[in-house]
């Protein structure tokens, strides 16, 4: 373990990505636990995985303005296709969107079949590259979440399915390009989790401080002890999600007695 490994150059950009992420999946993972469909993140991050692959199967420049529409286009087409579900079957919105992440999954799979790097390219799919971007990287992802959070917290519910999915499919596109799969679904469910458990009035805040702290921790503790920044950061949330619950359960218990 070396203190010299903490280098604000390098966990600096990371952990503005991080707070990028966290602005706007935190208000949507609170909307996606009151809709009960806790895996749409998963499966729309993994449908514009799939736009970002089938764009460097045909061979346009990674993280060019082409690639960018792609993720954007695949994850719209996504977000349309479970509006359509939502109102026409309910009852089995879940598990058709678990269907939808296999489908996209194996989809990315198959088109990185007979790609000599394509371990790499699922690996970094799913875990992501956080301590490789950049404050430059970062301007136009931040110019979308002030556009995103302007709609989601003016307009609200008016937004209607498809603006809720819409909003949806533009945030988790930016998302996980920047810190992969697992880190979209983690700052998703874990800090708006965490959150559900106190008054409304406290939620928003709650969530944001879990997030804040799992990943200023979690970058903090993968670069001392040289560990996968996206694996440890996604601990990190877990745990410090876990001693927020169990201290606003402990509070709930003392005001109760």
């Amino acid at each position: 373990m070396s203190f010299d490994a903490l280098d604000l150059s390098i966990l600096g950009p990371a952990f503005c990505a991080g707070l990028l992420v966290l602005a706007t999946h935190v208000p949507l993972g609170q909307q996606v636990l009151a809709r009960g469909i806790v895996f749409i993140d998963l499966a729309i991050a993994q449908i514009a995985g799939l736009g970002v692959i089938a764009a460097d199967a045909l061979g346009w420049e990674p993280r060019g303005f082409g690639v960018q529409i792609a993720a954007v286009g695949a994850a719209l087409v996504g977000a349309l296709l479970l509006t359509f579900t939502e109102k026409r079957w309910p009852e089995v919105q879940e598990a058709l969107i678990g269907v939808l992440f296999v489908l996209a999954a194996c989809g990315g799979i198959l088109l990185l079949a007979n790609n000599p790097h394509g371990g790499e390219h699922l690996r970094d799919l799913l875990v992501g590259q956080i301590l490789w971007v950049s404050y430059r990287q970062l301007l136009p992802v931040a110019l979308l979440t002030a556009v995103l959070l302007a709609l989601w917290f003016g307009v609200g519910t008016r937004l209607g399915r498809i603006g809720f999915y819409a909003i949806f499919a533009f945030a988790v596109t930016a998302s996980v390009q920047l810190v992969g799969i697992y880190l979209v679904f983690a700052s998703l469910i874990i800090p708006a989790l965490t959150g559900r458990f106190q008054p409304a009035r406290r939620q928003l805040i709650v969530g944001y401080s879990v997030g804040v702290a799992g990943y200023a921790t979690g970058l903090s503790a993968s670069a001392l002890f040289d560990l996968p920044s996206g694996a440890v950061v996604v601990c990190a949330l877990a745990l410090i999600g876990i001693v927020a619950w169990a201290l606003g359960a402990n509070g709930k218990q003392n005001e109760n007695v």
